[in-house]
């Protein structure tokens, strides 16, 4: 089976100061990766080289047996489908929604790929019913609460329904309800079958989702590799 993500020595800096160093990993298609380890070690910078934001220095990215690089992402046609297939949640949901309100947010994604307007409200309405956000449907984003930010940039990127998601400390800044609906919404998003690979200090959210939790150390390497012996 071809790996959904696969890393082969990647190696990436912000000038001169190096974020990873020589990682190598495969995460095959419906798998649970739990990245861990202390603040600036390089997560939050691995997450968004999965997504294709950064590129490798060194090393290549492969998504599907495709080298994902800022060559590749210059043809548009390969790019939407990239972007389609991986959904990114970021840390800070404020960077994600820029619309005017929420189910605008939710219309951008499919809109953008050519959807008929009846598959664009068809999916809008899906995932406001699925996340239970009827109620912000009309509301500005910048009015919204975190947690209520948190469920429309999810709602967002299910618009697109990729086969990956990708979230980068998806807990952070939440209380202890929407974070608790947070973590049974991606036990449903596993039991799917999508591939969920995901960024945390915590270690309960790590032991309840991941097949396998990596860790990565003050050097920007994978330290440490373990199968989740929970599930």
């Amino acid at each position: 089976m071809t790996p959904l993500f696969e890393l082969s020595n990647v190696c990436f800096a912000y000038e001169g100061h190096i974020a990873l160093r020589y990682i190598t990993l495969d995460i095959a298609p419906g798998e649970t990766v739990v990245f861990q380890g202390p603040n600036g070690c390089g997560k939050s910078t691995l997450m968004k080289l999965l997504n294709g934001l950064v590129f490798p220095e060194e090393g290549t990215y492969r998504f599907d047996g495709d080298e994902i690089s800022e060559k590749t992402l210059k043809d548009t046609t390969f790019s939407k489908r990239f972007h389609q297939r991986v959904g990114f949640i970021f840390q800070n949901a404020d960077v994600q929604l820029f619309c005017a309100n929420v189910e605008e947010e939710i219309s951008f994604g499919p809109r953008q790929m050519g959807l008929s307007e009846e598959e664009i409200r068809q999916r809008t309405d899906d995932v406001i019913a699925l996340l239970d956000i009827e109620k912000l449907r009309e509301r500005a984003p910048y009015h919204l609460s975190g947690g209520e930010k948190r469920k429309v940039a999810i709602a967002c990127i299910l618009s697109m329904n990729p086969e990956a998601l990708v979230l980068d400390e998806p807990l952070a800044g939440l209380d202890r309800k929407t974070q608790e609906w947070l973590v049974g919404f991606l036990l449903q998003m596993k039991a799917a079958g999508k591939t969920l690979v995901i960024s945390t200090h915590n270690d309960e959210l790590a032991h309840t989702l991941a097949d396998r939790i990596v860790t990565i150390d003050e050097d920007h390497t994978v330290v440490k590799i373990e199968t989740n012996e929970r599930l």
